[in-house]
């Protein structure tokens, strides 16, 4: 026993020893390190964050059934009484990003929405067009008449010269209660299968973010924007540590498409498929872990066919720049931008080589040439159009490169009762093969007893007969 009191006190007096060392090595040394505040950086972004009202207008129907054609003819339009009009406002942020009054935020703040506003924290209120949405992205971009006035507003700093452990700070207006700063640290760059949008790649911060804070600013300790705020892990709704931000190069990207008066963002094509490169195909291949993607298919004549690229070719990086996946392959590429080229890292049965792929958007090859489908036929209600890449890269479908593709359906329609969908691409009807909006609308104006049809429903083939 005596031994062992001996060692506790022994090891006691060294944690002792060592804790006085620390405390010596933090002593303050200076005034200004006894008042370490944010304080100076918020000061100066503040001004520059706002916050977003939007407001729309919803319809809310008497019955569960009116809408429906056929309830409707049966009954008759009166029975269901007509459409209530609701109105639904939503609270977000916003950063102003150019003093002639450039405002970015969120795209789920603005969606829908007929009348959006902006105040700032001094209570003043201005009205706001939304000159760009971009849904892929959860972006969208806001323009002030500041009549003359020049609105304060904050510069971009690469997301690329984050690290994680840096500390960075959350403005927004959580909750409606008005402006608030949080402040964290990066807990993880290029988050990807988060699932919030198509871009897939995130900053994230353990800076705490609420709901009302989405299209805030997240901000280094320049004041300069690294990120816009867009969602939070939560079970409950609020904070829970784990906030993601979208990067500060794919809003810039973003921003710039409204600059130059787009009212959509042009995403690079390369005219190519690929996929990820799984734990399989990296011992296949000899990696020492998965890594790149993989190329599946190549576009005839397009920018990776000039460019030498095959089929089986594993692509590595961007611009020296390595990622792990697609997400990250594709958010490379976006954020390089149309108009400029991408130097690839390629392996090709084991050996590196470079090439250079120039980024333009992708080719309408065939006029869309849009047609809804009217008749006593189950696409009846369905808008159809022409394929080509670029409807396939604004439609985010992959492969389909036969038949027309489905862009609207009209709600209650036959189209919409039959299950048919937003992308579907048709294929067959009565085993005749689609080849034109205009030979499909010929196929479905006359009646059938019997209609068989083949659609490709994001690369699952789907065949069906439905009764005259």
């Amino acid at each position: 026993m005596k031994l062992i009191s001996r060692l506790l006190m022994t090891a006691i007096l060294s944690l002792t020893t060592l804790a006085s060392g620390m405390a010596e090595s933090v002593i303050p040394e200076s005034s200004a390190q006894v008042k370490l505040t944010f304080a100076p950086v918020v000061k100066r972004a503040a001004p520059a964050v706002v916050n977003v009202y939007a407001t729309r207008m919803v319809e809310r129907r008497r019955s569960p059934f009116a809408g429906d054609p056929f309830f409707e003819r049966f009954f008759g339009d009166r029975r269901f009484g007509t459409p209530r009009q609701r109105q639904q406002n939503s609270l977000g942020s916003g950063v102003i990003v150019d003093p002639s009054g450039i405002v970015v935020t969120n795209f789920h703040v603005i969606r829908d929405a007929t009348d959006v506003k902006i105040a700032f924290s001094d209570r003043r209120e201005f009205d706001a067009a939304i000159v760009l949405r971009d849904e892929r992205t959860d972006l969208a971009i806001l323009k002030v008449d500041t009549q003359g006035e020049a609105f304060p507003s904050l510069d971009f700093s690469s997301s690329e010269a984050l690290e994680v452990g840096d500390l960075v700070l959350a403005i927004g207006n959580p909750f409606g209660v008005g402006q608030t700063v949080t402040q964290g640290i990066v807990s993880a760059l290029a988050r990807t299968r988060v699932g919030i949008t198509d871009s897939n790649f995130f900053i994230q911060t353990d800076a705490a973010i609420n709901p009302g804070n989405s299209g805030g600013a997240l901000l280094n300790m320049n004041g300069d924007i690294v990120g816009i705020n867009t969602a939070i892990y939560s079970r409950s709704g609020g904070s829970n540590g784990i906030g993601f931000a979208i990067p500060s190069d794919m809003v810039r990207t973003v921003v710039n498409s409204a600059l130059r008066g787009a009212a959509t963002v042009q995403r690079p094509w390369v005219g190519a498929s690929f996929q990820n490169v799984t734990a399989d195909i990296a011992l296949g291949l000899g990696l020492e872990r998965p890594r790149g993607v993989l190329v599946t298919d190549i576009y005839s004549g397009g920018p990776a066919d000039r460019a030498d690229i095959e089929v089986g070719d594993l692509i590595v990086a961007v611009n020296d720049t390595i990622f792990n996946d697609l997400n990250g392959f594709n958010y490379r590429l976006a954020t390089l931008g149309i108009g400029a080229e991408a130097d690839l890292s390629v392996v090709r049965g084991g050996k590196k080589y470079r090439t250079r792929v120039p980024l333009s958007p992708a080719p309408e090859t065939t006029p869309r040439d849009e047609r809804l489908l009217r008749g006593r036929s189950p696409f009846s209600g369905a808008t159809v159009a022409n394929l080509s890449p670029a409807l396939l890269e604004e439609l985010r479908l992959k492969g389909p490169d036969a038949g027309v593709v489905v862009t609207e359906i009209r709600r209650g329609s036959p189209a919409a009762r039959v299950g048919l969908r937003k992308g579907d691409v048709i294929l067959q009807i009565s085993g005749d093969t689609i080849v034109s909006t205009e030979r499909l609308e010929d196929m479905t104006s006359e009646p059938r007893r019997l209609w068989r049809f083949a659609i490709n429903r994001r690369g699952k083939i789907i065949r069906s007969a439905i009764g005259g």
